[in-house]
């Protein structure tokens, strides 16, 4: 769409040159094609280096822009771009394909496929299974009853995906007006789970507003997991049921996370990090160490206050 007739649906001012747009991103992704937005003073620092043709920004801070993007001056940037990612999302349909198959492929007949499905070779894909628009599967990839696959999700090679799960729907994102309402943004990103993934039954992985939500190779996943817009599991980690990641999570390699635990979003914890059960991460976690408690802190700290609360019991 150009510029100008997204500012006019969205109801913002426009002037200057007026581009064509494919998409939103954030302030250190964008492309000049792309329109961003600014709302949170962390991010100041990317404001005078953002490649983003347009963006979203309130007038104090207009001037901190390169010459080569456009402001859209707004005190709601949020919301506008709430209203603006309805305009690239991916039309719903539910007319399909024949999908594109390798060789030994085994797939049910009770098997939906959206359009311009990619299957490797030796895929297996059992009943009641659903596999939208674009997506690929990598060789030697098992599907269980009744997953699904949205649309643009990309399974690698010798997967096993469980029951149940579903991998590519939508994040949790709303913009809020200043009337309390909550506005949807849509999820324009997709997710990826790489080579030697095992993901448990009734597992939820969510697709990324923009970008992607990685799931790295060899990651063993349980039951009932929750990995919420644009998280990235690293490689080889471990997470046991009922834990749960929030948005913008990231990890190094060889995460372990125990039952019921669970992290704020925007966090990054290190290499061979541990978390334990039903442990609650506020904050960033150095690698290397275990965490337990809410909020989660060192273990053998942990421990200690643990049992000094137990003393204090007995008085």
């Amino acid at each position: 769409m150009k510029l100008s007739q997204i500012c006019q649906e969205i109801d913002v001012t426009f002037s200057g040159d007026d581009i064509e747009i494919t998409g939103l991103h954030t302030l250190s992704e964008a492309t000049p094609i792309q329109i961003s937005f600014f709302n949170d003073r962390k991010y100041l620092d990317q404001l005078p280096n953002t490649q983003a043709g347009a963006v979203l920004i309130a007038e104090e801070y207009v001037s901190l822009l390169p010459e080569t993007t456009v402001a859209l001056v707004t005190d709601e940037a949020y919301l506008k771009l709430a209203l603006a990612s309805k305009f690239f999302a991916h039309k719903i349909e539910t007319k399909g394909s024949h999908p594109s198959m390798g060789e030994g492929c085994d797939i049910d007949k009770r098997v939906r496929f959206g359009k311009n499905v990619t299957l490797g070779d030796n895929v297996t894909i059992m009943a009641g299974a659903y596999v939208g628009d674009n997506v690929v599967i990598g060789s030697n990839t098992l599907i269980y009853p009744n997953v699904t696959l949205y649309h643009h999700s990309l399974i690698g090679s010798n997967c096993i995906i469980h029951a149940g799960t579903v991998i590519g729907s939508d994040g949790y994102g709303f913009a809020h007006t200043k009337m309390g309402e909550h506005v949807k943004i849509y999820q324009n990103g997709n997710a990826v789970i790489e080579d030697d993934v095992e993901i448990g039954a009734n597992t939820v992985i969510d697709r990324a507003v923009f970008g992607t939500t990685y799931i790295r190779k060899g990651t063993k996943l349980d039951n009932l997991i929750q990995i919420a817009h644009n998280c990235d599991v690293g490689e080889h980690s471990l997470m046991a049921g009922q834990s749960g990641m929030a948005g913008s999570t990231t990890t190094g390699r060889n995460l372990i996370m125990g039952g019921q635990s669970a992290t704020a979003g925007h966090l990054h914890l290190g290499d061979f990090c541990t978390v334990a059960g039903k442990a609650g991460v506020t904050k960033s976690l150095q690698g290397g160490k275990t965490y337990a408690g809410f909020p989660a802190i060192d273990h053998k700290k942990w421990l200690k206050q643990q049992v000094k609360i137990s003393l204090l019991s007995k008085k």
